[in-house]
């Protein structure tokens, strides 16, 4: 399933053209290549981060998920240069981690399921955050655009309440754009839509409606999204690192490289305390 995603998306990236917002205000210039597949290493050439003229987002306020591959006094495997500041990464003024866990350096991915070229992304994201070492929490958060980015934004938050975020990330990228079972933004899914979709992974569909427009839901989204504003994010995919570093590259493998020098780094000042 996941290999036959992967070839999909190869597939659809040289003919995408943009990715905008239900509203219009959130504009994604499409990926130039083509983005390897999952197995490939982060240091090959791949679709560049798609960038926005107005950013807004949301972060996980729960349900973090720290790699355990590694342990935590793990030396980093670098490459290429050391990232420069303003060219590789843009220093965030007061920036701070939304969710700090001590001891733990914060990695947040800001992502939207209706984005082409998030979907192009997590083949590449998903492997990398599970090499991280274990003082590195990496954080999915969902994008708020309007619109169809925010119901699905709620969705993502639904479904970590209920205990399915995790098995059910890929399979709605899949939906999305490779099955095409659920629209995106060819056309506006409903609440129901939705909640039929994750009601085939095992929750009640009534319970997940429910979910999506619930206290707890509204109360991550907002927070979250301030966080994401302070942030100053540029588009989707967007990360993060522990607060203070908004990484920017070439591609996707390059932004996922200038990541790890910049785990790195934390992890070293972390040390030194």
């Amino acid at each position: 399933m996941k290999t036959r995603f992967a070839l999909t998306l190869l597939a659809l990236l040289p003919i995408l053209a943009a990715c905008k917002a239900d509203d219009g205000t959130a504009n994604f210039a499409a990926p130039t290549e083509a983005a390897p597949a999952a197995e490939t290493a982060p240091a090959a050439d791949a679709a560049a981060p798609a960038t926005s003229e107005q950013a807004a987002g949301t972060e996980q306020a729960a349900g973090s998920e720290a790699a355990p591959a590694a342990a935590n006094d793990a030396p980093m495997r670098l490459t290429g240069p050391e990232p420069v500041a303003g060219t590789d990464y843009v220093v965030i003024e007061n920036g701070q981690p939304f969710q700090p866990v001590a001891g733990k350096v914060e990695v947040v991915e800001i992502f939207g399921y209706v984005c082409p070229a998030c979907a192009a992304f997590q083949p590449l994201v998903g492997p990398w955050k599970a090499g991280l070492p274990g003082d590195v929490n990496f954080i999915y958060v969902p994008a708020m655009f309007g619109g169809t980015w925010d119901d699905y934004a709620r969705a993502f938050y639904a479904a970590q309440t209920l205990g399915v975020q995790e098995k059910t990330h890929e399979a709605v990228y899949a939906a999305i754009h490779a099955e095409q079972t659920l629209k995106g933004e060819r056309g506006r899914d409903s609440v129901d839509d939705i909640a039929a979709f994750y009601a085939k992974h095992g929750v009640d569909a009534k319970q997940f409606s429910a979910a999506m427009s619930s206290f707890a839901v509204n109360a991550k989204t907002n927070a979250a999204k301030q966080f994401a504003q302070r942030s100053k994010i540029s588009g989707t995919p967007s990360l993060i690192i522990n607060g203070k570093y908004l990484v920017k590259g070439k591609s996707f493998p390059d932004y996922l490289r200038i990541a790890d020098h910049l785990i790195a780094r934390e992890r070293a000042a972390k040390a030194g305390n």
